[in-house]
């Protein structure tokens, strides 16, 4: 998985699209991790999991500190 901050996905947009396609993307704001962007593939694999094995949500309120 590679990590990127956001001035990197703005600056480098189309390595993003590149690299996701790859491996997943993590994008940092302020040095915390806010998306994680996946591929196509990687989503509709990830979809096809039974619920019970999907995993759970976690909610903004769970987040913050």
């Amino acid at each position: 998985m590679k990590t990127m901050s956001g001035r990197e996905i703005k600056n480098a947009f189309g390595l993003m699209i590149d690299t996701a396609r790859a491996e997943p993307v993590r994008i940092e704001k302020h040095g915390s991790g806010v998306l994680m962007i996946v591929s196509v593939e990687e989503y509709e694999r990830l979809s096809a999991r039974p619920d019970s094995e999907r995993p759970k949500a976690i909610s903004a309120s769970q987040t913050e500190s």
